[in-house]
């Protein structure tokens, strides 16, 4: 219109948008529980870091779409960018419910937990907050007995239902799933409910004599 301008930079950050992400450290089996899930066709192999960028992942669950972030292994000060870093953990800003699995032949399963809990707290306080569904993978790699000891000491020290779960057998899998579902129904029941009312009228406060 012939008016003065103003010229500036911007930086356009993409961040992944999915129901739910699949977070822990390096080797947990993430890649493997999303190829079993969904159609996604991740890197796998039996080193760390094989994901290397994020993976999204479309399963059915209950006769409901939910769509999944397999999110690069975490590490000991991965919110200050060490090992693959924060450059992945924007990326489940904007998840509703987090999977946490855990590698069941750990030495420490409640440290690998707490590890990652601690570096989702450094970066953002806010990621705690959300909903977490607890997974001890890799079950059929143990008798059932020392499975069920882990799955006890760890339910024991963070006062929270733990799946165990098998990505590769696919045991345990859709319990687990079931409950991550309930999360993602919940957030987008109460999201429907607040656009429906909203969308209401207001009440008139007028009557006739």
């Amino acid at each position: 219109l012939g008016v003065p301008a103003e010229e500036c930079w911007v930086e356009l950050e993409m961040k992944l948008m999915a129901d739910a992400a699949l977070v822990g450290v390096p080797s947990a089996g993430k890649s493997s529980l999303i190829s079993r899930m969904s159609a996604a066709k991740p890197k796998i192999a039996d080193y760390p870091f094989t994901t290397l960028h994020p993976n999204l992942g479309v399963a059915w669950v209950d006769g409901y779409e939910m769509v999944l972030a397999d999110i690069p292994g975490l590490i000991e000060g991965a919110h200050e960018g060490i090992g693959l870093g924060d450059r992945f953990l924007k990326h489940i800003e904007r998840c509703e419910v987090f999977l946490h699995l855990i590698d069941i032949t750990s030495e420490d399963v409640v440290k690998a937990y707490r590890d990652i809990r601690k570096e989702l707290e450094l970066y953002d306080r806010g990621l705690v907050q959300k909903p977490e569904v607890v997974a001890l993978n890799k079950c059929d790699a143990l008798p059932e007995e020392e499975t069920a000891a882990k799955v006890r000491e760890l339910e024991t020290a963070i006062g929270k239902k733990v799946y165990p779960i098998s990505a590769i057998a696919k045991k345990g899998v859709f319990d687990c799933l079931l409950d991550v579902n309930h999360y993602i129904k919940r957030e987008r029941r109460q999201e429907s409910e607040e656009d429906e009312q909203a969308a209401m009228p207001e009440k008139s406060s007028w009557s006739p004599l």
